[in-house]
Order: structure tokens, then sequence, then C-alpha cells
């Protein structure tokens, strides 16, 4: 038997220990993840609550065709978006697999590229990007530093911003993100690296004077 057989048996059987580990290892992320849909803390709690009552009433119809936690985290993001669309705050998936397909905004600023025509290194770039590795870890690890990452992925589009934070902040694996957000493993590829992108640039541009 597996661990997860085991706590989803633990969880069938009404085990308040593990209902109560499930709620702490995964309660902070939920939240983390709903505030990106709705407007305020409060809100982005009860969803959270709101998932948490979901799972107990459906524990004994989960068929494990998913991990447990990509369960979990597929019933907040449906709460969320229902949420957000009565909100109208929320731009649906179709709509951004269309616009994916369709943008060919880049994803890093072209003029730190060489030009095509260059004579050296066409379409490499002009100025490598800033390398942190002579950085101070405490410099690195900051809360100065931390709240701009914050910062940085909060003013992200809604869909950079819930693929990042499912993925560097939750932790869950590419093919989890694509099964909670029903989006393709290219779609996410791509959401992915720019949000990240744009994180990088922004503290590049703070922790440039420390180079």
């Amino acid at each position: 038997m597996t661990v997860e057989t085991s706590l989803l048996q633990s969880l069938r059987d009404g085990d308040v220990d593990a209902f109560t580990w499930l709620v702490e290892q995964y309660h902070t992320s939920l939240v983390r993840l709903a505030r990106i849909y709705v407007h305020n803390t409060v809100i982005a709690e009860e969803l959270a609550q709101e998932t948490w009552l979901a799972v107990l009433q459906g524990l004994d119809r989960f068929e494990g065709r998913s991990s447990l936690k990509t369960w979990i985290f597929s019933i907040l993001t449906n709460k969320a978006k229902t949420r957000s669309q009565r909100e109208n705050r929320s731009v649906s998936y179709t709509d951004l697999e269309e616009s994916l397909h369709a943008s060919h905004e880049p994803t890093v600023d072209p003029s730190r590229f060489n030009s095509p025509a260059a004579e050296r290194l066409p379409n490499h770039w002009a100025v490598n990007p800033v390398s942190w590795e002579g950085i101070p870890e405490e410099i690195l690890l900051s809360q100065e530093t931390m709240n701009l990452v914050r910062q940085a992925i909060n003013e992200l589009p809604e869909h950079q911003r819930t693929v990042i934070t499912l993925r560097d902040m939750n932790e869950l694996s590419s093919q989890e993100i694509c099964n909670i957000l029903g989006i393709s493993e290219t779609n996410q590829r791509v959401l992915l690296h720019r949000a990240r992108a744009s994180v990088r640039q922004t503290l590049e541009e703070h922790l440039q004077p420390e180079t």
C-alpha cells in the first residue's frame, strides 16, 4: 500500500489527524492560489474552506485518476474560476490557448539581442544576462528581495501568475498543472517561461547595483 493510498483510506475512515495533516500541508497554498482569482484574502480563505468541505464530501467518489494533491487543487481552481467569472475578472483558458497561438509577443525585450543583420553573432545576446553567482546569499534571500519577487509575480497577467505560482511556489509538476488548468504542455511551458523571464528581469534591475 502506497503512502497516498494509506492516507486516503485514513481520510475515508474519518481520521481527524489525517485530515488535519492534509490541511496543514496545503491550506496556505490553496489560499495563495485562490488569491490570484479573487480580489481579497477573505474571499480566498472562504474558497479554501469551501474546498476542504468539498474534499470531505467527495472522498468516497475520488477515483485516484490523479494524485490527491492535484484533485484538491483542481477543486479550488474550479471554485475560484466560478467566483472570478461572477465578478467578470477571469479570462477563460480556451481564450488563452487561442491568444497564445496567435501571439508573437516576445518573452524578452528584443533590444537585448543583436540584430538579425549584425555581422557578429546575429540574434544573440547583445549583453549577456547578469550572473548572480557572486551576489551574497543574504542579499538574494533578503526580505526585500523576497518581497520584490512576490510583487513581480502579483503583477503578472493572471494565467502566467497562476502557472508560476503552481510550479515554483506550490511545487506542482508540469503534468499536474496541465491537469488542474486544462491546458496543453506546450502552453504551460510558454506561460511559465514568460512568467519566469518577467520576474528575472525585475530581479536583474534590483540586483544590478550590487554586482
